[in-house]
């Protein structure tokens, strides 16, 4: 019996012919860039139609201070304009107030309404331009409006409180992201 040679698989290939070009590597660049142009357009359009829409839309329609006797802060009482902007009622759990003054951030949650009248009688003039109090809890009808005061406190004096750069009511609302109000420079 005769000895046979192994097959040659590798006979008439050159390894140069097999990896010279990205023709035999690379698939052809305009299926690539169709498929990319695609998911770019679809990622946009879905940005687009789940992107956060705002649920609520307010003023803030004036802000004032006093002095608080023996503490070297201001008591601010700030009146506020809410629309419901939704289809949904809306709960108000929280209102945090900040004010921009001598180049810093001051910010305080909002007080209840039951202090409202202890407060008043410490901080003489301030109940002349409050509303009735917004509270903790408030259900505003969809599509509906709301109206009223929040008080909140600052180490501030009243002059740095009046001479303030801005003002921002930021709103927590359950289940949706916060709201803010601005007026003047807060950044």
């Amino acid at each position: 019996m005769g000895v046979t040679e192994p097959p040659d698989s590798g006979a008439g290939v050159h390894l140069t012919e097999e990896f010279d070009s990205l023709k035999h590597t690379m698939p052809n660049a305009i299926p690539v860039i169709a498929a990319m142009v695609a998911v770019a357009l679809v990622l946009g359009v879905a940005a687009f139609v789940l992107r956060a829409r705002p649920v609520a839309a307010g003023s803030i329609d004036g802000a004032y201070a006093a002095t608080i006797p023996g503490q070297g802060g201001v008591l601010a009482v700030v009146n506020l304009s809410l629309r419901n902007v939704t289809e949904k009622p809306l709960r108000l759990l929280n209102v945090n107030v900040a004010v921009r003054a001598k180049g810093s951030k001051y910010s305080d949650d909002f007080g209840p309404v039951s202090d409202f009248s202890r407060y008043f009688q410490a901080a003489q003039g301030l109940e002349q331009h409050a509303k009735g109090g917004l509270e903790r809890d408030l259900k505003i009808a969809p599509m509906g409006r709301a109206e009223g005061t929040v008080m909140v406190t600052f180490p501030l004096t009243l002059e740095e409180f009046e001479g303030r750069e801005g003002l921002m009511a930021t709103l927590t609302f359950e289940d949706h992201a916060p709201v803010k109000i601005t007026t003047g420079k807060m950044e």
